[in-house]
């Protein structure tokens, strides 16, 4: 099976490292969330995979060659990086048939991929005309066109309507069931989060992790009961007796941190306080990210003081 492999990958800009000493494996059969702060990284190693760029240091392969030296590369990865690189004058089948013949991909591929990616009925229009979301599904279109084994996506979901994004997420992890090995940066974490099976986390071009989705928000979340009730003081005493930490806010709701809600129910059933809610706060894959990242951002809004 084809992973894509970073050994040591180094990037530098004027003096700057955009990448720096990077070395991790994008393995195949699962959906891989690239994520980092604005100037990680991302897009830079995306463009070293791809040899778009050529590195400082270090290696990018894709089952152990790099891209340069693949046959047929349109058949062994397809990528969508930038949503307006197909010209504005060409229509979608056209600019697709063109990629198909110079690449010896037959041309029902083409036909194929726009029933995929829900451009089969404006196929014939030209590209300018389209919207952002169907320049997205076009870049799609375009990474699919040779049913290659590696798929790397940057900002996929970008434009698309909430249609576009559950069909995006689907199609994802059709791609990762099938086998295939598929990278996808974002900056959507909901969305990650849905797709995603493991992650890898950029900061100002270093590794942050590489990890299991489930594993990491839970590694980094303390997970929170939240509890109202008629009586608050008397809750409150209960949760000190009990070695609970908790804290209430100005509306008398308790936050209890590293409890279970079956726990704390029957605590205040023995107890007899009354329960006006109850209510498990999962952990989001968002908190954990910004918890890991808070300190990598190149650019970070601060509030504004009264």
């Amino acid at each position: 099976m084809t992973s894509i492999d970073l050994r040591d990958l180094t990037k530098e800009y004027d003096g700057r490292r955009a990448v720096d000493g990077l070395t991790v494996s994008v393995r195949a059969g699962r959906v891989t969330g690239f994520l980092g702060p604005n100037g990680a990284g991302k897009s830079t190693t995306l463009r070293l995979v791809l040899a778009l760029d050529r590195p400082t240091a270090g290696t990018a392969t894709i089952g152990g060659r790099p891209y340069t030296e693949l046959r047929e590369p349109l058949r062994r990865v397809g990528a969508l990086l930038d949503a307006r690189a197909a010209h504005g004058s060409r229509s979608a089948y056209d600019h697709l048939r063109a990629l198909a013949a110079s690449n010896r991909i037959p041309v029902r591929r083409v036909g194929a991929v726009l029933e995929e990616t829900g451009l089969a009925p404006v196929a014939r229009r030209r590209v300018k005309t389209y919207s952002l979301g169907m320049r997205q599904r076009l870049g799609i279109a375009t990474a699919l066109l040779g049913d290659p084994e590696v798929i790397l996506l940057d900002e996929p979901a970008n434009g698309l309507d909430p249609e576009g994004i559950v069909w995006i997420r689907t199609l994802l992890r059709r791609l990762a069931a099938e086998g295939r090995t598929v990278l996808v940066s974002s900056h959507l974490m909901n969305e990650t989060a849905a797709f995603a099976d493991h992650l890898v986390i950029l900061g100002r071009g270093r590794l942050l992790a590489d990890t299991p989705v489930q594993e990491f928000i839970h590694a980094r979340v303390r997970p929170q009961v939240r509890i109202r009730s008629t009586d608050p003081a008397a809750l409150g005493d209960l949760l000190a007796r009990h070695g609970h930490d908790a804290s209430r806010d100005e509306h008398g709701t308790w936050t209890v941190r590293h409890a279970r809600v079956d726990d704390l129910g029957r605590l205040m059933s023995r107890a007899g306080v009354p329960v006006l809610e109850l209510t498990a706060q999962e952990a989001t894959l968002e908190q954990a990210y910004l918890d890991l990242t808070a300190a990598e951002a190149e650019f970070t809004a601060h509030p504004q003081e009264a």
